[in-house]
């Protein structure tokens, strides 16, 4: 039984910080490899208080060493389930329970195309940061619609960088995760997987026999082809309060 357990624990994080390991079980490990290893590069930055806005089930908190208190806020109606998420307080999609300057840092990932009034919402963001306070966040920009209706928006990095310019914050780096060829094969690979594999116990054999050979060719000719970022699956973005 401990072993099951230990297995499954296993498998929920190879979901969000793939290891080696993730090549031969997740199928959307371009995706989630390209999100882990921005994030973790930039997570040493992020210090003091720290707000995971849209927490879910904090996958990346034990990434912030620096931080001395971690706290996740969520909402309570959304187009996922929150049996596995760690929400320390709910957020009625308006305004956030807490007061002017409570956090040095903000982290959000994969939720700002979830909100509609995302300049609004970017207001209360400026409005509980303290001044110079930090931002690290995380959109897709070539990803399927899902969590279904709520999914909104895509971003370009021109956009992203302008939204959050016109709120406040001044973006210090941006990091496009995959390149061109990663992301058609990641898009092939999603194919695939949502018109193709059997959605029963032989998806696992359809995962190892033609996904995780798939994503090795991907990485392969990624590794000796020229490198082009006009398409990409998500940036990550730091960036810092000025106003």
């Amino acid at each position: 039984m401990n072993l099951i357990k230990k297995m499954r624990s296993k498998l929920k994080k190879e979901e969000f910080q793939p290891t080696l390991f993730g090549l031969l079980v997740n199928p959307v490990y371009i995706i989630r490899s390209g999100l882990f290893k921005s994030i973790n590069q930039f997570a040493p930055q992020i210090r003091g208080s720290v707000l995971d806005f849209g927490c879910g089930s904090k996958p990346y908190e034990n990434l912030f060493i620096n931080a001395d208190e971690y706290i996740g806020c969520d909402i309570e109606v959304s187009g996922h389930s929150h049996l596995d998420s760690k929400i320390d307080y709910f957020f009625d999609g308006k305004k956030l329970p807490f007061n002017d300057d409570r956090f040095d840092a903000l982290v959000s990932f994969e939720v700002f195309e979830h909100i509609f009034n995302l300049s609004e919402i970017l207001k209360e963001i400026n409005r509980v940061t303290k001044p110079s306070g930090t931002l690290l966040i995380s959109v897709p920009f070539v990803y399927g619609e899902h969590e279904i209706p709520y999914d909104f928006a895509r971003y370009t990095s021109f956009g992203i960088t302008h939204v959050l310019k016109e709120n406040g914050f001044e973006v210090i780096e941006l990091q496009k995760t995959t390149t061109y060829l990663l992301t058609s094969f990641q898009i092939f690979i999603s194919y695939l997987l949502h018109n193709v594999a059997p959605k029963n116990k032989f998806y696992y054999f359809f995962q190892l026999i033609f996904i995780f050979p798939l994503t090795v060719i991907a990485y392969t000719l990624n590794s000796i082809l020229p490198k082009n970022y006009d398409l990409f699956c998500n940036s990550v973005i730091l960036a810092k309060k000025i106003s």
